[in-house]
Parts: C-alpha cells; structure tokens; sequence
C-alpha cells in the first residue's frame, strides 16, 4: 500500500524530532484516550470472533464473512494501532527500524484484507438477494471458508510482491524517527487500483443494485401483505424481510469503512499537488484505523444476535454444557 508521498532523495534532509509542545496532562490524556480506542477495538472484535466462533446458529456464510473482517480489525487494534497512536503523539517513530519494517508489512496486509473483505460482504450480499436459491444451494459455509482463506493467501502474496519490487525496502526505512514505504511511480499506479479504484468499483456497483433488488422485495411483501396467504408465503415474506434487513445493517458498515478510507485514497489520487506532510499520513491512516473500532459498535446496535452473545459470554455462561446450541437469534 501507498503509505506516503514523499521525494526519496529528500526523505531524510531536514527531519528530526519536534519536541512535545502540549502539557504533562494532556500528554497523559492523549495516551489514555488511545488505550481505550485500542481496547474498545480489541475487545469488541473478539466478542465478535468468539460470538461467531462459538454458536453454532452464527455459522452462516455470511457470517464467514464477518468473522474474517472481525479477525482483521482485531489484529489492527492489536498490532498497528498502539504503535501508530505512540508515533502521532510523540512525533516521531521511536520503535526502531526493524519493528518498522513488521508494522508496514503487517499494516500493508491488514489494510488490504479489509478491504476486500468489505467487497466480498458486497458480492456475498448482492448473491443472496439477486439469486436466492442459487445462493442457498451453491454458497455452503465451506465453500466461503475457501474464498476467505483465498483472500487472506493472496492479499499477503501481493503486499509481498509489492514490498519485493520496490527496491531496497530496509532503506525505505532507515531515516531517524521516520516509518515510511517508498513506492516506483508504476506500483503506486498498480496499488492504486488493486486497493482502491477496483474494489471501490465492486462495492458501489453491487451495494446500488442490493438497494434496488432490496426496493422491489419490499414491493413484494406489500403485496403478500394485502392477501390471505398460505404457511408458504409467510416463510418466503419473512426471509425476504431477514436478507433485506442484513442487507441494510451490512451497507451500514461498508458506509462507515468509505467515510474512513475515502480521505486517504482521494489524497493519494492528487499525487503530486499536493505535499503529504507525516502528520497528515497519520491522521489519515488514524481514521481508517478507526473503522475496525466502529465495526462491533454497529453489531451491537443493529444485531440482536450479538447483544445476546455478548450477555452469554461476559456471564461465562458460554462456558455451560451445550451452550453452542443456544438460540441467539430469535
């Protein structure tokens, strides 16, 4: 991923470490607001992962899916997010080179799994409201383990190859209180697309055609609604309802993860007109962070499901004989 925009010959001219120019409370303040984001992060995707892990009714295609995206906004908050929050409030990267190189290989993958995770929940979606039947008989839960274990394989075989082709990585690296990658003009071009323009592209398209696909279901159900109808239709009126209600809840969430994303891809768009400055990286890259922290607060507002495991579990009643049958779901 295209993490900067800076002139590789001036990389290093001029750089050295501000000194902190806020108060000892504030400092303080700033460290612990970031705890709590990291912990909110963490925490809520592992309610999501044990949640969809555990109960058995949650084994869902779908919900493959969501597990993948939980996994990676976990690792985020784990793994990027305290070293990028150390890095925005000392204003400067105090971690060392090496821990450098890990946090750009493993922020490279991550990035690029949510993304495309958010565009396989798109296509999932756009499936299961377009042909149901098809969907219900050929997407089996193996079958999306497969797709999710495909992406994680080729979003890390990619970041690799990026990394490989550009150089000499350790010296994208190597300027006192910088952690940057330099891209060529020709892998920023080729990056810009496999992360931006392409799966921006399928998430658009897909999430109009969900609407309208879900606009005429609702249509549909008005009119079985206006007449007697046998046990049948009632089961198909309450599945179209459920798909068009997964529908909304999950473009919700692709909502919130282009608000977060779209600043730092619309900046890398303008090139060279105009100069990144490291602060600016960081608070874009920040606010795509953000997103994983978001993602369990939507669960818990729109999904009952999770409200209801996240009752089960901090009771420790998950631990109960036969508790991966429990209903969570009605």
């Amino acid at each position: 991923m295209n993490l900067t925009e800076f002139n590789q010959s001036d990389r290093c001219d001029h750089f050295s470490c501000p000194e902190r120019s806020v108060s000892f409370a504030v400092y303080i303040l700033l460290y612990v607001c970031s705890a709590a984001v990291v912990l909110l992060t963490v925490f809520g995707n592992l309610l999501v992962i044990i949640s969809v892990l555990h109960f058995k009714q949650l084994h869902t295609p779908t919900n493959m899916l969501v597990l993948s995206l939980a996994v990676s906004d976990f690792l985020i908050g784990a793994l990027l997010m305290p070293a990028m929050f150390i890095w925005k409030i000392e204003s400067c990267w105090i971690l060392g080179k090496y821990y450098c190189i890990v946090f750009l290989l493993i922020g490279g993958v991550l990035v690029s799994l949510s993304i495309y995770n958010i565009a396989l929940i798109a296509v999932d979606r756009y499936l299961a409201l377009s042909n149901p039947f098809i969907y219900t008989n050929t997407v089996t839960r193996s079958v999306m383990c497969i797709v999710v274990y495909c992406n994680w394989c080729v979003c890390v075989v990619y970041i690799i190859t990026l990394f490989q082709f550009n150089g000499n990585f350790m010296g994208s690296v190597m300027c006192p209180g910088e952690c940057i990658f330099l891209e060529n003009e020709v892998w920023a071009a080729i990056d810009l697309v496999v992360l931006f323009i392409f799966p921006l592209s399928v998430i658009i398209i897909l999430y109009t055609r969900v609407f309208v696909i879900a606009k005429k279901h609702a249509t549909a159900i008005r009119e079985l609604n206006n007449h007697t109808r046998p046990k049948t239709q009632k089961i198909t009126s309450h599945s179209m309802k459920s798909e068009r209600k997964a529908a909304k809840v999950l473009g919700i969430l692709v909502s919130v993860f282009l608000v977060c994303l779209l600043p730092y891809f619309i900046h890398s768009l303008l090139g060279d007109g105009i100069e990144l400055q490291v602060e600016t990286f960081q608070d874009l890259i920040i606010l795509f962070y953000l997103n994983s922290s978001i993602n369990p607060v939507i669960y818990a507002l729109f999904y009952l499901w999770f409200r209801r495991c996240f009752k089960l579990i901090i009771t420790l009643k998950i631990f109960e004989k036969d508790s991966a049958l429990i209903n969570v779901l009605s």
